[in-house]
């Protein structure tokens, strides 16, 4: 959970954050395909690699401060969980949403490409669409089980999530509304064709609604009536 700290402090730690996690996503897509053209797996792998390590790191230094979302979806969840006051949610899922537009720039200037630039990467289907709610489910569910669960290993247990859920998920784990819209922006292997980015960014508000259920479920304190009707002592 964040520290006490003021609302800009937070914004500007989320915006940093975001930014340097678009960077991640985009540019070893962008290097993977300069280095190996007709090796999209070699691509995947990179990306996944550099996703989930840049994640980790981000999340270590920003977490006392913002608490390290850098997703809207993520921002929704702690809203309604309460653990984020509501009021800062919008403020949070702006900077956020503008944040990651700055570091697919940032990424496709350091390939000397344009700044921003749409996608022809088609991506949809209901596998896709199914893809991402399960994706977003899981990451929310390893949120708020480190959470409630006070586990220090947060970081790398979202970083591990998001580097497997790039591989066992079709649409290859975004996960996230503001890196979807970003990507919509990026005319490289992590784009995303801005037509295809509504029904991803709805799943994956979907998921994030059914994970905050269940982790108030599954996290809730037992009562002795509870441990009574599963048979305990």
């Amino acid at each position: 959970m964040p520290e006490t700290s003021s609302l800009s402090r937070r914004l500007a730690a989320e915006a940093v954050g975001t930014a340097f996690l678009l960077m991640a996503v985009v540019g070893p897509g962008i290097m993977g395909r300069s280095l190996a053209p007709h090796d999209d797996a070699l691509t995947l792998l990179a990306d996944s690699i550099a996703t989930g390590g840049a994640l980790a790191v981000l999340i270590l230094i920003f977490m006392k401060i913002s608490g390290a979302h850098f997703n809207p979806a993520v921002t929704l969840a702690m809203a309604l969980d309460k653990s984020l006051p509501r009021q800062e949610a919008l403020p949070y899922i702006v900077v956020q949403c503008r944040a990651a537009g700055a570091g697919v720039a940032a990424a496709h200037l350091m390939f000397g490409e344009p700044p921003l630039s749409l996608s022809h990467h088609a991506r949809t289907g209901a596998a896709q669409w199914w893809s991402e709610g399960v994706a977003t489910f899981g990451l929310l569910t390893v949120i708020f089980a480190c959470v409630r669960q006070r586990l220090a290993a947060l970081p790398f247990a979202v970083a591990a999530y998001i580097t497997a859920a790039y591989w066992f998920t079709g649409s290859t784990s975004f996960a996230n509304p503001a890196v979807t819209l970003a990507r919509g922006f990026s005319d490289s292997f992590a784009g995303i064709r801005p037509a295809d980015v509504a029904p991803f960014v709805l799943a994956q508000i979907a998921g994030a609604l059914a994970a905050t259920g269940f982790a108030r479920w599954l996290f809730m304190p037992e009562t002795k009536e509870d441990i009574r009707k599963d048979g305990g002592r």
